[in-house]
């Protein structure tokens, strides 16, 4: 799908930078025998804005100039990035951020499916770095970081004070090499040490498949042999909303509605959208609608009060089987939407944990020389109008994994339970 440079995102991953922006006033700088030569280009502001004393900044970037002791330390790229930063941190929104060049860059190879480090989204709660979901198959899973753990070092160095930006920076890096992080798990009192290998990480947004499950020892276990009165259940999971989840799902879907039996083996649907850190607006509702035959998806709240739905907008191939959305604490913004829609319209029951709680909009867009920028433009409601920002989405039923026993699914074998009892 073509994609405009500007984008409307929900994805909490996307948290890579709070910062203060200065480039209203079109400042260059070129640096010479470690002095900066600031050549004003305009200084007339925006004529949106109010009028801005500049002089302190004037002031403080001349004394630094003038008197620091150590010159090899002044970097003046660094210090207009640091203003825009300082700037965007007053707002108190970790989601509306600057993003220079590289971090631009490792954004958009994000969505798109492909980039080099450890595989793990991202996010802020408090102060603290938090991982809201390893991605499947990922370094990061492999090596043992799971969805909720806080990062207390990178590498030896605390991330007391770091934001998002600060924290992908040391994370990331060429695959084959490694990185240390320390880490708290929920519920456990002391932090570990994690090594692990970077890598290529490609992210493939949908899988599915049709299996048959078998009542065994009280729960229903997946039945790997042939069994033709077993139940059989439609298994979908969607790990992100990037630039080709709705191609993939197309094809992934189609293909699957062709399979399903036509008998009354076939129990329903289990959408699993555990892990699954967002992605774009456009597209929650599209996944949305291949189960809601009409109606709102989602509603924009502007911050002038007035609200915008965003009906279904196609379709679908499973408006009337049964389903039921597993999510945990992984489960943010996009994922958020689908999950909170599907109740709503009384078409899902929800089963797991509660989900992270992103209920913002962020609008990004291109800046030039490889820099961007994400606005948060609105919040986002369910069609019954809940705000989950900062609280999530209560499960209907909640299961927590099974810490004795990792392999062993008992979230996803509870919500084959509902669909087949």
């Amino acid at each position: 799908m073509q994609r405009k440079r500007l984008h409307v995102l929900l994805i909490v991953a996307i948290s890579l930078l709070t910062g203060y922006y200065v480039g209203v006033n079109k400042i260059t700088a070129d640096w010479k025998n470690y002095k900066p030569q600031i050549k004003i280009i305009s200084k007339e502001p925006s004529a949106k804005l109010k009028i801005i004393d500049f002089s302190p900044f004037w002031t403080v970037l001349d004394k630094v100039e003038e008197n620091y002791y150590d010159k090899k330390a002044i970097d003046p790229q660094k210090f207009v990035t640091g203003a825009i930063n300082g700037m965007l941190f007053t707002l108190g929104d970790p989601y509306t951020v600057y993003l220079p060049p590289v971090q631009n860059t490792e954004f958009k190879q994000g969505l798109s499916g492909q980039f080099e480090g450890i595989g793990a989204q991202l996010g802020v709660k408090g102060e603290q770095i938090v991982v809201i979901a390893p991605l499947d198959g990922s370094p990061a899973q492999k090596a043992g970081v799971k969805a909720g753990d806080v990062i207390v070092k990178v590498n030896s160095e605390s991330t007391k004070g770091w934001n998002i930006s600060q924290a992908v920076e040391k994370i990331r890096g060429p695959k084959r090499t490694e990185v240390v992080l320390t880490v708290t798990h929920k519920n456990e009192p002391s932090p570990v040490e994690i090594k692990i290998i970077r890598d290529t990480i490609q992210v493939k947004s949908v899988e599915g498949k049709i299996e048959k499950w078998r009542l065994k020892n009280d729960y229903f276990q997946m039945e790997e042999k042939a069994c033709e009165k077993c139940p059989s259940i439609l298994y979908v999971r969607l790990s992100q909303f990037g630039d080709n989840t709705n191609k993939e799902w197309l094809s992934t879907v189609n293909k699957l509605a062709l399979e399903i039996p036509k008998d009354n083996t076939f129990k329903g649907i289990v959408l699993d959208l555990r892990n699954n850190p967002g992605g774009y607006l456009q597209d929650a509702t599209f996944i949305a609608s291949e189960f809601i035959s009409g109606g709102t998806v989602v509603i924009q709240e502007k911050g002038n009060g007035e609200k915008i739905p965003h009906t279904v907008s196609r379709k679908g191939l499973f408006l009337s089987y049964p389903i039921v959305v597993l999510i945990n604490k992984g489960s943010a913004s996009a994922s958020e939407i689908v999950a909170g829609a599907l109740r709503d319209h009384k078409r899902a029951k929800l089963v797991g944990e509660t989900s992270f709680g992103k209920g913002t909009i962020q609008q990004a867009e291109d800046l030039g020389s490889g820099s961007g920028i994400h606005i948060t433009v609105a919040k986002w409601l369910t069609p019954n109008e809940i705000w989950v920002n900062g609280k999530g989405l209560e499960p209907d039923i909640k299961v927590e994994p099974d810490k004795n026993d990792v392999s062993k699914d008992v979230q996803l074998e509870k919500a084959v339970e509902e669909l087949v009892k």
